[in-house]
């Protein structure tokens, strides 16, 4: 069988196109549980971006082992430089550069003309070896380029040095046949192509990019790029998940082996989905709570009496699993570790204790824990720092729409109270918080959803928030009572403002350019 590189830009082209700041806590949480998953490639950023960028870059770099740490830049030396200056502890780094191929790229974008493109392309992977033996370079928009100048490209970086070459449908626009057609066209038109390994990077604007990438796959190509969840530029990547459960349940067929732990799979989707607040719709596949549901009698049946009538996955192969050990107020240390570790939750002692506590609250509230109930206590038991925590909520209201809170707040170490009116109790909430902690947002986006089940299900909140620098932050706040989950999840974000504000970072999502964005899309 022959080996097929996972590269996942969840980090770089997911994260991008949310419009979201995440911390480097929680870049890290994610590259770790990527790193469990078994992906072979993370791109980690576009450093050259912004300070912060660069900073998180350099943090990932230094901290994560065992899988290639890849920055992005443009064919721009000063962009190179510092991809290399945030790799340069990288224990196996990878700079991808390059640039766009397409007609209306090159004409209405770079200006530049055909043979001006190849020798910046050449220049810059030239550059990038100077550096680093790894070197990817992109092919922006090589879909919708002429077919014979994508191939002389390749052959001119592939001569220059580059390792890897991709060839994006950047904008989405291929369709099964047509891509395949086109890794095929590079296979047999580009002479030295054995030399680099083929890699391919689909959008999912026509819903297609998981076919795309599949039949990418199919045609030779030995790279592909995606992201968790689908998340990206406009539509979306290619879901990661799908395109590895789809040769994974058809092995045969693609004679292809990759270095995947599929029981991550459940896991690592949760945890993309919790910390950048893009919620998994139930009937996305593979990791959507619909995803191993049977509602039709008809189909219960013939699950009930052979599984694979109606499941062509069995669910704990993507570390849903099937058996389950209630849990209640009564249950131990060791049935608690031990459900969580069933759930793909690897807790150090200190924190499990923590947890712990928390889990005897909440089954003194509700009895019967969920593993919805799990999941939430401990997405929402991480501690961002000790510096602001709620200690009492008190709301009282006059008609449907005003009301006004009174909050006490634990802000660096000292009890503060202060009470605000607000149009419904969730704004008063907000607005006394606002006055307490001083540090001034734009509220963006509110949401609340129940992630458990009976009457005293779990209530988790998200905000986004926009920060004075212009970052948007999520937090997020879980709780049996939806006001301090609401509460909980401003407060969340507010605690991520000002740990950015006190560490300047500054704003990862910066635009250096009317370039980047652009490039940035492959």
């Amino acid at each position: 069988m022959r080996k097929l590189y996972i590269f996942d830009t969840t980090l770089r082209d997911g994260e991008q196109s949310l419009g979201i700041t995440l911390n480097v806590q929680e870049k890290i949480e994610i590259a770790r549980q990527l790193v469990k998953l078994g992906v072979d490639v993370i791109e980690a950023g576009f450093p050259a971006s912004s300070p912060g960028d660069l900073a998180s870059v350099r943090t990932l770099a230094r901290e994560l082992q065992g899988v290639i740490v890849c920055g992005l830049s443009r064919a721009v030396e000063g962009d190179i430089d510092s991809c290399a200056e945030a790799l340069r502890e990288a224990e196996y780094p990878r700079i991808h550069t390059g640039i766009a191929v397409s007609p209306v790229h090159m004409a209405q974008k770079l200006k530049l003309s055909p043979d001006q493109v190849v020798e910046t392309a050449v220049a810059a992977v030239k550059h990038a070896k100077k550096y680093v033996g790894d070197v990817e370079f992109y092919a922006e928009d090589a879909f919708r380029s002429d077919l014979p100048f994508l191939a002389r490209v390749l052959e001119q970086v592939i001569e220059a040095g580059a390792t890897v070459v991709n060839i994006p449908d950047t904008v989405g626009y291929a369709t099964p046949w047509e891509y395949g057609e086109m890794v095929t066209y590079v296979r047999e038109h580009v002479p030295n192509i054995d030399r680099a390994v083929l890699s391919i990077h689909c959008h999912n604007d026509l819903g297609m990019a998981t076919a795309n990438s599949l039949a990418g796959i199919m045609a030779g190509a030995g790279q592909v790029e995606g992201t968790i969840n689908g998340i990206g530029e406009r539509a979306g990547n290619t879901s990661l998940e799908e395109v590895i459960m789809a040769i994974y349940t058809q092995r045969s067929r693609y004679g292809i082996e990759t270095g995947v732990h599929t029981r991550e799979i459940s896991a690592t989707s949760r945890l993309v989905s919790r910390i950048t607040g893009v919620p998994v719709p139930a009937h996305k596949a593979i990791v959507g709570s619909n995803a191993f549901m049977h509602a039709s009698g008809i189909h219960q049946d013939g699950v009930l009496k052979e599984r694979t009538t109606y499941e062509i996955i069995n669910p704990e192969v993507v570390g849903v699993p099937k058996n389950r050990i209630v849990l209640s107020a009564r249950s131990g240390r060791h049935a608690f570790k031990y459900r969580l570790a069933e759930l793909g939750y690897q807790v150090e002692a200190e924190r499990l204790e923590t947890l712990y506590q928390s889990f005897l609250q909440l089954a003194d509230q509700k009895g019967e824990i969920f593993d919805q109930d799990l999941h939430a206590l401990v997405g929402g038991n991480i501690v961002e720092d000790n510096e602001i925590s709620i200690q009492q909520i008190s709301v009282t209201t006059a008609g449907a729409a005003r009301a006004t809170a009174t909050v006490t707040l634990e802000l660096d170490g000292e009890a503060v109270t202060d009470a605000a009116c607000g149009n419904g109790p969730v704004d008063a909430v907000f607005r006394a918080v606002d006055r307490l902690v001083g540090e001034p947002v734009t509220l963006e986006d509110y949401t609340l959803q129940s992630v458990s089940r009976d009457k005293k299900a779990l209530g988790e909140a998200t905000v986004k928030v926009r920060a004075s620098d212009g970052g948007l932050i999520v937090g997020r706040g879980i709780s049996t009572d939806i006001i301090e989950a609401s509460a909980r999840a401003y407060v969340n974000a507010l605690v991520k403002v000002k740990k950015i504000a006190n560490q300047s970072y500054g704003q990862v999502s910066a635009v250096i350019s009317d370039e980047v964005p652009v490039i940035n899309r492959q």
